[in-house]
């Protein structure tokens, strides 16, 4: 009898504890809601427990005077200059909550003693926004402001004037505001927003005190947004070592139009709307360091949070590295402009280098003219760029008249190019016109770089000039040479002091080919033999 009474009290203990859990089977088990004071109480004990790592910054306000936080981690040890900048936010972080709860995890991870963990914070500032939309995370789950303004999209194009790259409703959006402030500040070579599960698909009559299930997932989706095709990493190679680095902790991912096996929309495709991607290229917030910077960008759909984070690190993991056919570790952000595969690249000794000059060269590279001789020709290549309207007009596609306004030009030894132009079979110049002409008369002030890839692997490299001067092995004043993804790269160099006195770069390298490669095709012996019968 008594132990049927122990029995019974303790099923009924189980029972209660079960409710309370919310673990009746016809309810799924409810995953625990973060508040205001429970974050913010968190951001408090991570500064105080990492005082050294970490720096808590309150960014700004929302309209309900709520705070914006920015989490700063580094190893304060290293110099920030070798650093690369890498932002995260959650843009979707009120309905779509595990975006937050996933960056929240990343956080953990970040600071604590793992060698990748510790390894991320010497080479790279990683800076944080948790939650970049209080009132949808604590308190409406939806996604728009009190000015009904979406932080994620910025409120659409209305909101932007693209061509001053200006935000048109930052009093009415503190959300995006702040963001922007942000990135204006730091510049960073990556930005990823990471949106997920949530309530935002609940009427606003269903909602009520709902929260998310255990159970609740979501597809993932890794790089780019469904809606947007154009937010997205410009390299697929870098989305798919992110995917990889998900499918390594189990959790894959969907490859959008790849998987879709659907070719891109556009205007003129309406009438096969029905046959091309559903997505369609669009500005967003996180799409404005692009626009501005140079910025890679990316958004992430999350499912499971450890999947989110297995793939934050696979993103961290390649700013850490050196980028297959890049010279310097850090994330692929240095070709700011190409034409038929030469690059205008940045100048830098270091990361913070590098950066200012790839953000100067972005802003101004629409006003730069390039021009290749062609045909293209074995054991020879060409690079031409004028970065001023008035060298631009020096890059005409007859060879005599760019020869004689060469001649014009100062800075340059002109004899040197015409002997080059003139050995050669190529019969004029290949021009890619300027499209912009703002501020032409500028110099540049932080240097500039330019590449060229040769298609062989061992050429021997008998010259590399520039504007008909011989030109040393160098890093920083010169030109490298390295092998990488079948080609031969060749990286000119110009420094700030240089670049700031000149306005037109005439590259030229001459090269042995390892290989005797032959084009043409002959037709069948017997073809030729017939037609000589007729």
């Amino acid at each position: 009898m008594v132990l049927r009474v122990v029995l019974s009290v303790f099923v009924l203990l189980s029972l209660l504890d079960c409710v309370a859990r919310s673990e009746d089977p016809a309810r799924p088990e409810r995953v625990h809601r973060i508040s205001l004071k429970e974050y913010e109480a968190t951001l408090n004990f991570w500064q105080q427990a990492h005082p050294t790592i970490l720096d808590v910054e309150r960014a700004g306000l929302s309209m309900e005077g709520l705070g914006l936080y920015l989490l700063k981690i580094t190893d304060p040890e290293v110099r920030a200059e070798d650093k690369q900048v890498c932002l995260i936010t959650s843009l979707h972080g009120g309905p779509e909550r595990s975006g937050t709860t996933t960056i929240l995890h990343l956080i953990d991870w970040l600071l604590g003693d793992s060698d990748e963990a510790e390894e991320t914070r010497r080479k790279q500032i990683v800076l944080i926004m948790p939650i970049n939309h209080p009132l949808a995370f604590f308190e409406t789950d939806r996604f728009l402001n009190a000015a009904k303004i979406d932080p994620y999209t910025g409120g659409g194009p209305q909101h932007w004037d693209l061509a001053k790259l200006e935000y048109k409703s930052a009093d009415r959006a503190p959300e995006v505001k702040v963001v922007l402030d942000v990135v204006d500040r730091w510049q960073p070579e990556v930005h990823v927003d990471v949106h997920g599960t949530g309530l935002q698909e609940y009427p606003d009559d269903e909602l009520g005190d709902r929260t998310r299930y255990q159970g609740q997932i979501m597809f993932e989706v890794t790089g780019s947004a469904y809606s947007n095709y154009a937010l997205r990493p410009w390299d697929w190679r870098v989305t798919e070592a992110i995917i990889q680095a998900g499918i390594e902790a189990g959790y894959p991912s969907d490859r959008f139009e790849a998987d879709g096996q659907r070719s891109f929309h556009g205007p003129v495709m309406n009438p096969i709307a029905d046959r091309t991607w559903r997505g369609q290229p669009n500005f967003y917030t996180a799409q404005y360091g692009y626009a501005k910077y140079h910025t890679m960008v990316m958004a992430f759909e999350v499912g499971w949070e450890q999947s989110g984070v297995a793939r934050l690190k696979g993103l961290l993991r390649i700013g850490n590295r050196r980028w297959q056919s890049e010279p310097n570790a850090g994330y692929p952000v240095d070709r700011v402009k190409p034409f038929i595969g030469h690059f205008v690249t940045s100048w830098g000794r270091n990361a913070a280098e590098r950066r200012r000059s790839r953000v100067e060269l972005w802003q101004k590279q629409g006003r730069f003219t390039q021009a290749v001789l062609y045909p293209q020709t074995d054991g020879r290549d060409t690079y031409f760029v004028a970065t001023s309207q008035r060298a631009g007009a020096v890059l005409s596609k007859s060879t005599p008249e760019f020869l004689a306004a060469v001649a014009q030009h100062e800075g340059i030894d002109a004899a040197a190019v015409a002997s080059y132009v003139e050995a050669g079979p190529e019969v004029m110049l290949a021009v890619d016109a300027s499209r912009s002409q703002g501020d032409s008369d500028q110099p540049l002030g932080n240097g500039i770089g330019f590449r060229l890839r040769l298609p062989y692997q061992k050429p021997a490299i008998t010259a590399v000039k520039l504007n008909g001067e011989l030109l040393a092995e160098s890093s920083t004043d010169g030109f490298q040479t390295w092998q990488a993804n079948g080609f031969t790269q060749v990286q000119i160099h110009v420094p700030p002091e240089k670049a700031a006195r000149q306005d037109l770069y005439l590259v030229t390298c001459e090269y042995r080919p390892e290989v005797k490669r032959r084009i043409g095709w002959t037709p069948p012996r017997e073809v030729l033999e017939l037609l000589k019968q007729q």
